[in-house]
């Protein structure tokens, strides 16, 4: 009976080793199939994900350089559009400068438009009185030829030697040169009678002048309200101031000005230093308005450039933006080909189990 015991002992632990060898065997077939499939799966996905991330990057790509271009597009347009902003300025500049030149040229022309005296003699209209020879050659040897006229004639008919055109409020002022000499040179002839009447004539003579060249030249609202009586003899002007002041005095309370050659280049020098001012003042007045749409013009070329400038500076912003989402996603890219993944725990299991340990030689 031991023996039979023994036997069936044997036999029964021959199939528990059996069985345990055969669900020893199912179960490393079923790990293996699992290990398998999980390995299939995991492939797959990284299959699926390396596709999808492919075409991300692709996508990224084409994104990124259409973006560059664009970027690069308007950078070019920009520079176009500030290089030829940039040109016309500097066009604007040369024309501006060429009309300060023409403005300083016509300042120039002021001093240097005077005819010599030998030039004035040969003319036919010097040929005349004395007087109104003499005026004529002052006048052109001082003032330039748009500042006075020769012969005018008045709204009221008279016709005087000579008329200055100076500026407001002054206005047309009148020279007359027909000055008496007849009892002028009498008054050094004859006994003493005949000299001291010559000469209360002499007055006489004077004070009619002075009172036809006011009656005559000095007209409201067309001209100066002074005219000029030129005597074209030093000692004349002379005599009348030394023995005649009374006659001076009644030709200032008729605003007419004695002047002889001297005291008329005086005069005359005057008359061309305030039109030289006049004319400096509106030049300068064209300067000005130059150089002022000159510095407006200067100032939209800096607003240009400085917007042209904070383009450029988020242009270089964006490529470092679009530089760093690149370098992330090659971080990406990396951690996905080293396979850092992990695999979610069981329930109730604290433990992980990492792909990498899982790869096994012949897996």
């Amino acid at each position: 009976m031991s023996e039979i015991a023994l036997v069936v002992a044997l036999a029964g632990l021959a199939l528990v080793v059996f069985l345990v060898l055969r669900i020893q065997g199912n179960l490393e077939q079923k790990h293996r199939e699992m290990l398998s499939d999980l390995h299939d799966g995991l492939t797959k996905q990284g299959d699926r994900l390396g596709g999808q991330l492919n075409d991300l990057r692709e996508a990224i790509a084409v994104k990124l350089d259409a973006r560059l271009d664009q970027i690069s597009n308007r950078v070019s347009e920009r520079l176009d559009e500030g290089f030829k902003k940039t040109s016309e300025t500097f066009v604007s500049v040369m024309q501006r400068l060429a009309t300060i030149d023409e403005a300083q040229k016509k300042i120039d022309s002021l001093t240097g438009s005077v005819v010599s005296l030998q030039e004035l003699l040969g003319d036919k209209k010097s040929r005349g009185a004395f007087g109104e020879v003499q005026l004529e050659a002052l006048v052109r040897n001082v003032m330039p030829p748009n500042a006075f006229e020769m012969q005018y004639t008045l709204s009221n008919g008279a016709r005087v030697d000579c008329v200055l055109r100076l500026p407001d409020p002054t206005g047309l002022v009148c020279v007359d040169s027909k000055f008496p000499l007849e009892n002028y040179n009498r008054m050094f002839e004859g006994s003493d009678a005949e000299r001291a009447l010559a000469q209360k004539q002499f007055r006489v003579d004077l004070r009619k002048h002075v009172d036809a060249i006011a009656s005559k030249y000095i007209i409201d609202n067309e001209t100066s309200d002074g005219a000029v009586m030129f005597v074209p003899a030093e000692a004349v002007f002379a005599e009348i101031h030394a023995y005649h002041a009374e006659v001076v005095d009644y030709a200032q309370t008729k605003r007419v000005w004695i002047v002889s050659p001297t005291t008329l280049m005086a005069v005359l020098n005057t008359a061309r230093a305030v039109l030289k001012d006049v004319e400096t003042r509106k030049q300068i007045h064209v300067i000005k308005d130059a150089l002022g749409r000159l510095g407006a013009d200067f100032r939209r070329f800096d607003e240009r450039m400085k917007k042209l400038a904070d383009h450029i500076r988020q242009a270089h912003q964006d490529a470092e933006d679009v530089q760093t989402s690149s370098r992330k996603i090659s971080q990406q890219f990396q951690k996905i080909e080293a396979a850092e993944l992990e695999a979610p725990a069981p329930a109730g299991s604290g433990n992980v189990v990492r792909l990498a340990e899982e790869r096994k030689p012949g897996a």
